[in-house]
């Protein structure tokens, strides 16, 4: 692979890089325990960190080896107004520019200062810390996940130009509890009832087919939902039928009953309001959100107890960032991202790292999600649509990955973010459990 084409394709700063995501092997290490490349970076600065942009971009790339046996590639990679001096660390016998350890520094072509420095803490493209100039002697620390900023601006006591000579453990202590340390160290094997849920899950999928407005009742029969009348024909579930599918398979084998339809279209939690009250007979504007408030307050009062179903344990109603970097053919900017809004959720843009936090925080957890927005005919009022099933979790390796399932199949998760651009996501907690029997 060509040193020019081993990075992943994805705007970082302004500069496109051209590459492909490869499975990875093996597991990331705690990140105080990151062999330290110091050493190697102080003997860089004079040919690499700082001279003339023309001599570096010249330079041809090398492979170092760390004291402990790391190997690292340095190399340059030029864009439209910035280059890059690129610290790859070895992964699966390339050097992507991503792996756990590997550090970047941006200058600016025009004048060869420093614009900023990013390490990946992880073997993931998508979660980073980056330092940004400041004032003459401190900087910016960013830490993002998937987009979204879990720190934003906070100051340092270092130049970019003495980050390049000091440990990046001493800069993360010397940040404190202002760098978000445990987003960055998944333990795979929490995860691995999730991983047997999935299988099992995806096991059962072939005997499924969609049917509109089609679920299964307490006893087992296929019916419609509104009318609770057998299906004729070829049975099957539409998006809230295959989400009780999934709530019973999870239920049964500890209640051994699925669940009866009619007490999941009551209404959940205060919602609505007079003006929406005469329309819901016709147009039921909060189905989806009744039905997966309902099917979580089951698990959670089966599984656990009668006060996890109540709408504050089963809601997700926090997220750990409030910024996130918008993308577009324009380029990138970062926009603020909203607070939880009653009856709506968040907003769709920062569905992948509220996924990835929510995996972090909450191992052994799916989600139902109702996605919403504000829809015609008039008068124009907030629609709850769509029903999915969202699992979150970190495979063997430690990649982090969502499984996506909806009306009685799987999908994918990069069409599934992509599909309700401006709308909303609500999000209720499923405990799971390996035992699945639908």
């Amino acid at each position: 692979m060509g040193v020019k084409t081993a990075y992943l394709g994805v705007v970082l700063g302004g500069l496109w890089f051209l590459g492909c995501l490869m499975p990875l092997q093996g597991i990331d290490l705690p990140t105080r325990k990151i062999e330290d490349d110091v050493s190697l970076r102080i003997s860089l600065k004079d040919f690499w960190f700082t001279e003339a942009s023309d001599r570096v971009l010249n330079q041809q790339a090398f492979i170092h080896t760390l004291p402990g046996g790391g190997r690292i590639q340095v190399r340059a990679e030029a864009g439209n107004d910035e280059f890059m001096i690129v610290l790859a660390r070895e992964r699966n016998n390339a050097y992507p520019g991503w792996a756990q350890g590997s550090w970047i520094l941006t200058r600016r072509k025009e004048d060869g200062n420093p614009s900023r420095i990013r390490v990946f803490l992880r073997s993931d493209p998508y979660t980073y810390v980056q330092f940004r100039p400041f004032t003459e002697d401190r900087c910016f620390m960013d830490v993002v996940v998937y987009d979204a900023y879990l720190a934003r601006s906070v100051p340092l006591p270092y130049t970019l130009e003495r980050l390049m000579a000091v440990s990046l453990e001493e800069v993360l202590s010397t940040a404190g509890n202002k760098f978000p340390r445990h987003y960055f160290e998944p333990q795979p094997e929490m995860y691995r009832d999730l991983r047997v849920f999935i299988s099992r899950l995806r096991d059962r999928l072939p005997e499924l087919h969609f049917r509109d407005d089609g679920a299964v009742d307490a006893e087992g029969r296929y019916v419609f939902i509104n009318t609770l009348q057998i299906q004729d024909g070829t049975p099957g579930l539409n998006c809230s039928g295959f989400a009780k599918w999934v709530v019973d398979g999870i239920l049964r084998p500890s209640t051994g009953e699925r669940l009866p339809i009619p007490p999941l279209k009551e209404a959940f939690g205060e919602r609505g309001s007079s003006l929406t009250e005469i329309y819901e007979p016709l147009r039921d504007p909060f189905f989806g959100l009744d039905w997966t408030r309902n099917l979580a307050s089951q698990v959670g009062t089966v599984l656990r107890s009668p006060s996890f179903g109540n709408l504050q344990e089963i809601e997700v109603q926090d997220r750990p960032f409030a910024a996130v970097i918008q993308r577009n053919r324009n380029g990138t900017s970062i926009r603020s991202y909203p607070n939880f809004l009653l009856n709506a959720g968040f907003s769709f843009e920062g569905i992948h790292p509220l996924l990835y936090t929510l995996a972090m925080d909450e191992p052994g957890t799916l989600y139902l999600a109702s996605i919403n927005n504000e829809r015609d005919p008039k008068p124009r009022m907030r629609q709850h649509f769509h029903v999915a099933v969202l699992v979150p979790y970190f495979n063997e390796y430690g990649n982090f990955q969502v499984a996506v399932f909806e009306s009685a199949e799987e999908t994918s998760f990069h069409n599934f973010k992509n599909r309700y651009p401006g709308h909303f996501v609500n999000l209720v907690r499923i405990p799971v459990e390996t035992r699945f029997d639908p």
